[in-house]
């Protein structure tokens, strides 16, 4: 397979890909991602495949916007929503029961993880595609890219295409809140706090 590298803003040959069943890296507000349309179980799958990721790990959803929660999950707390209006876009992932219809490879279990990136490529790349399930655009194990050459340094080969928006804010990965009981949860800390989250919920 031949891995290309064109600048992010040309999404057209994206779409065809991920309609097609493919995947494809982009950038992020953290790191570099690869991604799936959400309702495509053999395409997530060959994420597993190209990261040599192990099967057991979920693998989250973005999304480009807060109306778009719905297509991806069910029963979404109160607590998800408010902390959503508050801190998406950004670094914030948030746990809550995951609509039926999600493929298996997504997650095994009975919630998904969801984000909007504060990122101007991955949030048209997201509007115009529809939900993703995405991860580090790395070999499991390998530091995470902030560049599209460190995507192809470690994917070339794997991956079809790598979209090419210059090098990533970094820093830390997003906050992980498991939103489904009746307090919120942190199961990764990250920029957002949980005093922070208190206080959204107020």
């Amino acid at each position: 397979m031949k891995t290309e590298i064109i600048p992010a803003a040309q999404i057209q040959q994206a779409l065809e890909i991920l309609q097609n069943g493919g995947i494809l890296a982009f950038p992020t507000d953290t790191v570099y991602g690869l991604g799936a349309l959400a309702f495509d179980n053999a395409a997530i799958e060959s994420i597993y495949i190209a990261k040599d990721r192990p099967i057991e790990k979920a693998i989250p959803i973005l999304i480009g916007d807060l109306s778009d929660l719905d297509q991806v999950a069910d029963n979404i707390p109160s607590m998800a929503l408010r902390f959503a209006a508050r801190f998406w876009p950004g670094p914030l992932t948030c746990i809550v029961p995951k609509k039926q219809t999600l493929p298996l490879a997504v997650s095994a279990t009975s919630t998904v993880a969801v984000r909007i990136p504060n990122h101007p490529d991955a949030r048209a790349l997201l509007r115009a595609a529809g939900p993703m399930a995405v991860t580090s655009a790395n070999i499991s194990g390998q530091p995470s890219p902030s560049t599209a050459d460190e995507v192809y340094t470690q994917l070339n080969g794997r991956i079809p295409l790598i979209l090419d928006g210059g090098k990533t804010p970094g820093g830390i990965p997003s906050t992980l809140v498991d939103c489904t009981g009746s307090e919120p949860i942190i199961l990764r800390a990250g920029p957002i706090s949980l005093d922070e989250l208190l206080s959204a919920m107020k």
